[in-house]
């Protein structure tokens, strides 16, 4: 497997291929007249009608459509929206139809009903093709795994890629999204907004967390690569992302632009590096971030909406030759830098972005689609860029739909719980779980039941309690909120200290600074304490006057079970911590 393989190679080799090779071709400009007349000249004549399943060579076919395209339909087809609630609404139907949307995104308030997710799609799908070129709708979504799991119902709520991180396993992260893939593809569900491969480095940062398979470069390029061949073998276009990395700043670009203020020789031997690995092994598609690298661009402007980092950089020195897509143009991150929503999807567009996403649909005569529009009559060089881009949209809709091992146009609702949840799959993730749980302490393990004595459970989800009950049937239970504020949290510490002192060992779960500070109240008591870490670990590793730390790195079904099968000796644990606790 060519993804896979990639882990025998040198990075150092990879670097010095991509950063010391100073050969540059010296040409005369190009205007735009002469880039569209060249064009032209390798296209289907125009008196051939086409569409996009006519049968001619998939460049050529493309070629031809953006050729014959209106200004309008060139402009829409590189746009990606979303929609609110649990049916798209008659707007975006207006945009898809009447004005030829390229494609649409399921986000996670879409998909409580997977059956009308089905539903959904096929009836989106069935509006693109009846326009006059037939030019379905890329449908992607975000199925990370673990934590960010978009579509919702009855897929699997899988142990996420710390937890692959963890285990070490390429074949763990291959098999993840081969099984996420066959879940999401039965909707009609073609590309996902996946593998994330920013590094771990900010252990602050609230946004990655547990989406990121740890802080090694090379180990994330590797697992980040086996991920996306999992996903094109299961018929789902990947997505690496945030690119050019997001892990080193705790700041969140949905809500402000983080500056991330590293100099360009830590940034090529760190965050770049997975983005290596996977365009080496011809990656279909990566995310743009809304991420600021003052020190790498001058301009302070987002990657998002610099074309030295999509341009000179992605493009150009690493040889990128897929999707360049953008995160949601909704999102803080890039509007405050661009002043307005508009101007945003402009520099975007000039950036170098192929597919411009916003997670609302947008009304028919906002600003980011006349003004836009405008400019592309005054402006040609802007007008062959959006062409440019049309062109790789389009050709990459060729490559895929033709393929022969593409997502169903029309999902068949009915048939859905035939593939959700994938049965292979649910077999799969409690044995990737049980890879993954890691000792961060190990005191005296197996707690068998019969020597235990009498034990508390403490936490607040119920797969956590359900898992727990099967191997300590006569526990008593302290429940909490996942999220307590600050005075709920100041009772149930003060509480639990009451509860506890009549029992023999405490099994507390721990995923966030709260919950550690309940568990924190428990030192004094001297009784046995184990801690079962979910979600980030960090917030464990203060609290390593327990009997044991167990690590688990999610919330799913699976790692509770896993994390009580390990408690209880049922197997041995080799998983490994994938960042360096501090």
């Amino acid at each position: 497997m060519k993804l896979i393989l990639c882990c025998v190679r040198s990075v150092r080799v990879l670097l010095f291929s991509v950063f010391c090779v100073s050969a540059f071709l010296i040409v005369s400009p190009v205007s735009a007249q002469d880039v569209a007349s060249r064009r032209k000249e390798n296209t289907i004549p125009p008196d051939v009608q086409v569409d996009f399943w006519s049968d001619y060579p998939n460049e050529l076919l493309a070629r031809s459509l953006v050729e014959r395209m209106t200004d309008e339909e060139l402009y829409a087809q590189i746009l990606m929206f979303g929609w609110a609630g649990a049916e798209p609404e008659n707007l975006l139907y207006q945009w898809v139809g009447g004005r030829g949307l390229g494609s649409v995104k399921v986000f996670g308030w879409n998909t409580d009903d997977i059956n009308l997710v089905a539903k959904s799609i096929s009836s989106l799908q069935k509006s693109a093709a009846s326009r006059r070129f037939k030019i379905p709708l890329f449908v992607a979504t975000d199925q990370e795994g673990g934590w960010i799991r978009h579509v919702k119902g009855e897929t699997a709520n899988t142990p996420g890629n710390m937890a692959i991180g963890a285990s070490g396993y390429p074949a763990d992260a291959w098999y993840s999204a081969y099984y996420i893939s066959r879940e999401i593809k039965a909707l009609g569900i073609n590309m996902n907004f996946a593998p994330p491969v920013d590094l771990f480095t900010n252990h602050d940062s609230t946004i990655i967390g547990t989406r990121s398979f740890g802080e090694n470069p090379q180990k994330v390029g590797i697992l980040g690569g086996a991920f996306a061949a999992g996903s094109i073998a299961a018929g789902v276009i990947p997505t690496a992302k945030h690119f050019p990395g997001h892990g080193d700043t705790d700041s969140d670009s949905h809500i402000n632009l983080p500056v991330i203020d590293v100099d360009f020789e830590t940034f090529k031997k760190r965050e770049l590096v997975p983005f290596i690995y996977l365009i080496k092994e011809n990656i279909p598609a990566v995310m743009s971030g809304h991420l600021s690298f003052p020190k790498i661009d001058s301009t302070g402007a987002p990657a998002s909406l610099s074309k030295y980092f999509l341009t000179d950089l992605l493009r150009g020195e690493l040889g990128y030759k897929g999707l360049i897509i953008t995160d949601d143009m909704m999102m803080n991150g890039d509007t405050l830098y661009a002043g307005s929503l508009s101007n945003a999807f402009r520099m975007a567009i000039e950036a170098g972005n192929d597919i411009v996403i916003s997670s609302t649909t947008a009304r028919l005569n906002e600003a980011l689609w006349t003004n836009n529009l405008s400019l592309m009559q005054t402006d040609e060089l802007f007008r062959e860029r959006i062409k440019d881009a049309a062109y790789n949209v389009i050709k990459a809709k060729l490559d895929y739909f033709k393929g022969g091992n593409a997502a169903p146009l029309y999902p068949d609702a009915s048939s859905v719980s035939q593939h959700i949840p994938d049965k292979e799959g649910q077999l799969f993730f409690l044995e990737q779980a049980c890879r993954s749980i890691t000792f961060f302490k190990q005191g005296e393990v197996p707690l068998l039941s019969e020597n235990a004595g009498s034990v508390l459970l403490a936490g607040s989800l119920p797969k956590f309690f359900e898992a727990g009950r099967k191997r300590y049937p006569d526990c008593a239970e302290f429940r909490f909120s996942y999220e307590p504020g600050p005075n709920e949290t100041a009772w149930m510490s003060e509480n639990i200290v009451k509860t506890a002192a009549g029992y023999d060992t405490v099994i507390i779960c721990v995923s966030n600074e709260r919950s550690a500070a309940i568990a924190e109240a428990l030192k004094p008591l001297g009784k046995k304490v184990i801690v079962l870490s979910i979600m980030t670990p960090s917030y464990s590793f203060a609290l390593d006057w327990a009997d044991s730390i167990l690590v688990g790195y999610s919330y799913s079904s699976y790692t509770f079970e896993a994390l009580f099968g390990a408690l209880n000796g049922e197997y041995s644990v080799h998983g490994t911590l994938p960042y360096t606790a501090q």
